[in-house]
């Protein structure tokens, strides 16, 4: 059924966990914060019910309205999920399938991804725990499954096949934020040149295997192209930090940036790398080639959704292909021009207002159904 034959002028009470809009650097964060704006920016009578522990400051419309609550988890959920039974007509989960269990009202969950059930992953223990207690009895109970992937989609099934009458696939976008100046935001970026790794800094993102590639390059080009990683520590980040401490000074360490200032570290550097082990979507993959980036990213799970032929591929977990695809590209400005040129044209066929219809229809059907 397509998106048109969904669309309805009945105006519905939509709840939208929004807790990762102030609370969640990136990622989810960045899905919720984007989420919010596309929304906004629509014409649709139907009105949201933001439940949030803080309200974010980003100026939306009279449609919406913030209800907080303190609470730590697991009461923050108990709470919500009770005012959305009595409040909305729907609800949207964004961070927790715990929410679809507590609540009185329809809901629907996004599925970012089955990182979890992934030991070779390494995922974070006490999320491994949580997803394993709750993603099955969400399935059952939900009306609707956002995945923000076609392979996120294909894992969820491959779980749980009856679910496929609630599956809607609603791909991600890059930011427009990341069109602004940088203005006086971060002054002092590396100069222009340098190969950018972003992503926060746990197993999944495998950055050691991506500082073992960048060490066996040619000394010339390590010189003339230093690492530069983004992104907040997350878990098990010992392996992860001596790898990147063992390149002294190759290696510059920022942390978490502003969106301008990522925004211009991916329009100065050289390379985009991402050899990530397995994603959801992949969205500093999208983001990187909407800002004019040449990408090296892994050929497994959703990131050739994204990247299609606009990328250079390689086996994540091989050095050597790893190395192969970064030497290509540093040492060729004609091939990194021609990925950067249709990494552009590939990302702009990628649309917030889309990923929000999308999402719409799917709580549209969740509250007739």
């Amino acid at each position: 059924m397509s998106a048109d034959q969904t669309r309805s002028t009945e105006s519905l009470t939509i709840g939208i966990d929004a807790r990762a809009a102030t609370e969640v650097g990136a990622g989810r964060g960045r899905v919720v914060r984007e989420l919010l704006r596309a929304l906004s920016a629509r014409s649709d009578d139907h009105r949201f019910v933001c439940y949030a522990r803080a309200a974010w400051e980003e100026p939306l419309d009279e449609r919406f309205r913030w209800r907080l609550n303190r609470a730590p988890d697991p009461l923050w959920h108990v709470r919500s999920a009770d005012a959305a039974g009595r409040e909305c007509d729907v609800l949207l989960s964004t961070n927790s399938y715990l929410t679809v269990l507590l609540t009185r009202a329809p809901a629907v969950a996004i599925v970012y991804d089955l990182a979890v059930f992934d030991h070779q992953t390494l995922p974070n223990r006490r999320a491994q725990i949580i997803e394993h207690l709750t993603l099955g009895a969400a399935v059952h109970r939900s009306r609707g499954l956002v995945c923000i992937s076609q392979a996120t989609a294909g894992e969820l099934l491959a779980r749980y096949p009856a679910a496929a009458p609630k599956v809607t696939v609603a791909p991600l976008a890059a930011a427009p934020i990341l069109a602004r100046p940088l203005g006086d935001e971060l002054t002092e970026l590396p100069d222009p040149g340098y190969v950018l790794a972003v992503g926060t800094l746990e197993p999944r993102k495998n950055l050691p295997r991506l500082v073992e590639a960048y060490a066996s390059l040619p000394r010339d080009l390590q010189d003339a192209h230093p690492l530069v990683v983004v992104g907040a520590l997350g878990w098990r980040t010992g392996d992860t930090v001596a790898a990147l401490d063992s390149l002294g000074d190759r290696c510059r360490r920022l942390g978490h940036v502003s969106d301008a200032a990522l925004a211009e570290l991916y329009r100065r550097c050289a390379v985009f790398c991402y050899p990530s082990l397995a994603e959801g979507f992949g969205l500093p993959v999208l983001e990187a080639m909407a800002t004019g980036a040449a990408v090296v990213t892994s050929d497994t799970s959703s990131l050739p959704e994204v990247g299609g032929d606009a990328v250079q591929y390689v086996d994540p977990r091989s050095v050597t292909s790893i190395a192969g695809g970064l030497a290509t590209l540093l040492s060729s400005p004609e091939q990194r021009a021609q990925l950067a040129d249709r990494g552009r044209a590939r990302a702009a066929g990628f649309s917030w207002d889309r990923t929000a219809q999308l999402t719409l229809d799917a709580l549209v059907r969740a509250a007739r159904r």
